[in-house]
């Protein structure tokens, strides 16, 4: 009897830790998100695929911060060009606005320290690369702390940025405008190019007490 009521305690554990987390996409169509831009998500064997030009897929219904979001992708082509937006403070009416009032934690193997995955692009570098090959997935995990950002990708630390923190200047008119973004705020999905392909099957939530 010991034994089974330790395997039981055991399994309520783990069922409690993965009810902790809240899907936001439910594999199956796009209820909760909306898009903006000229570029689209389809939906291909239970997963989001980009497709055409720039455009952003944001979920509407809420706001996050202090939280962790995970979001479990792959890419197609090589190079793939994409990104995950978090803090934006109002709904996006475009994509342009994600860019330049939220922070893109960027997706692309290729890029440098300041444009490769896990880093906000062209504000905060990596400190590790640690991208899967083409057609394999990464999980990436976004960690939001206050005015704190963490990126954990295939279990790597990647990035650590604090909204205060120093950024190189800006020298591109595409790139981010400078300033403080919000604690909370809305999260999306970035279709960059119509060359780029880059599958997404899970985006989750965990809220932090």
């Amino acid at each position: 009897m010991r034994k089974v009521a330790l395997w039981l305690l055991a399994w309520g554990a783990l069922f409690a830790a993965e009810e902790e987390w809240i899907p936001l996409w439910n594999g199956k169509d796009l209820s909760g998100w909306k898009m903006v831009g000229p570029g689209r998500f389809v939906i291909e064997d239970g997963m989001l695929k980009t497709e055409g030009g720039m455009g952003l897929l944001y979920y509407e219904r809420e706001k996050f911060g202090n939280c962790t979001i995970r979001v479990v992708f792959k890419t197609a082509t090589d190079p793939a060009n994409s990104g995950v937006f978090i803090r934006l403070p109002e709904p996006p009416p475009d994509p342009w606005y994600a860019v330049h009032n939220g922070y893109e934690v960027q997706i692309e193997s290729r890029g440098d320290d300041w444009h490769s995955t896990g880093a906000i692009y062209s504000m905060a570098k990596v400190m590790a690369r640690a991208q899967k090959p083409v057609g394999e997935w990464n999980t990436m995990d976004i960690v939001l702390e206050g005015q704190k950002t963490t990126v954990i990708l295939n279990g790597v630390k990647v990035l650590e940025f604090h909204g205060d923190d120093p950024v190189p200047p800006r020298r591109q008119w595409y790139e981010p405008v400078r300033g403080p973004r919000p604690d909370y705020g809305y999260i999306g999905l970035q279709n960059h190019d119509a060359r780029s392909v880059v599958y997404f099957k899970e985006i989750k939530v965990k809220k932090h007490q």
